[in-house]
């Protein structure tokens, strides 16, 4: 079965970090553009990180550049994103695809919670 599962989410306090992951099976995720996405109560699905391995190209949504890294492990066939300097407005369900734009995401898996409170 082709598929991603998200996890690594949990309840952080402002300031403190979580590390979520991007696992694939059923295909090797080293082929593909991975994006990371989120989104919060009564908004919309927004892009948050990308990774281009063949164009070597990251790239990062304002409101997360300088506190979150993208990365890419290929021999788990995984991508990782680190989130440090959590705040309480990064809190939203966190999803990956084999795309960079939220428009062209076909389907979605179920996700992961992030939720920043003190």
């Amino acid at each position: 079965q082709v598929q991603l599962v998200e996890s690594g989410g949990g309840l952080v306090q402002p300031g403190g970090s979580l590390r979520l992951s991007c696992t694939a099976s059923g295909f090797t995720l080293a082929n593909y553009v991975i994006g990371w996405f989120r989104q919060a109560p009564g908004k919309e699905r927004e892009g948050v990180s990308c990774i281009n391995s063949k164009l070597g190209s990251i790239y990062y949504a304002d409101s997360v550049k300088g506190r979150f890294t993208i990365s890419r492990d290929n021999a788990k066939n995984t991508v990782y994103l680190q989130m440090n300097s959590l705040k309480a407005e990064d809190t939203a369900v966190y999803y990956c695809a084999t795309n960079c734009l939220v428009q062209f995401v076909g389907s979605w898996g179920q996700g992961t919670q992030v939720t920043v409170s003190s």
